[in-house]
């Protein structure tokens, strides 16, 4: 890596699950569907759309549906990431896209001082399917993923994830 160039912000982001009592600003949660948005998407097709919640009572039917979002019990908000099969390239484009663009809300929510953790929903059907009735989704869209947001009440060491071995160069082959 480049001596002169600082990625930190971005190594130094983490899945945040424990948040502090304040609620974020509707300018701060603006900065992260504006960065959520400007993602790549196969053919500049964005086929994406955003349900921000901060309804404690939606949380709780949220936490029955994903055994595994208990923290949003103290979230500020979260944000659904929907994709619209009528708006992507073509079949399965949807979902790569929706993953750059939560991929792009994490890192604005990091930069500007909020935690965030990324619930995944696609590809389980079985909760794909109980979201989209709580969420009162068209057919053609589909929920892929929440984040929840949240002033962070924790801090995390930056760990080594970098590795070497796992990079190849024009072949898979070492030879």
């Amino acid at each position: 890596m480049a001596d002169n160039i600082n990625i930190d912000w971005i190594l130094k982001r983490r899945s945040i699950r424990k948040y502090k009592n304040k609620r974020i600003s509707d300018e701060e949660i603006e900065t992260v569907l504006k960065a959520a948005m400007y993602a790549p998407s196969a053919v500049n097709r964005q086929p994406w759309h955003y349900i921000v919640i901060d309804d404690k009572s939606i949380f709780n039917k949220f936490m029955e549906i994903h055994p595994h979002s208990t923290f949003l019990k103290d979230a500020s908000h979260a944000i659904l990431i929907c994709g619209d099969e009528k708006l992507h390239h073509g079949d399965g484009y949807w979902i790569v896209d929706c993953a750059a663009a939560t991929e792009n809300m994490l890192l604005a929510a990091h930069h500007i001082g909020l935690g965030a953790c990324w619930i995944g929903i696609h590809p389980r059907e079985d909760r794909k399917k109980l979201i989209k009735e709580l969420f009162q989704l068209p057919a053609h869209v589909h929920a892929f993923a929440m984040v929840s947001l949240g002033y962070p009440a924790t801090t995390y060491d930056l760990p080594e994830r970098f590795k070497p071995e796992r990079i190849h160069k024009n072949t898979w082959s070492k030879k």
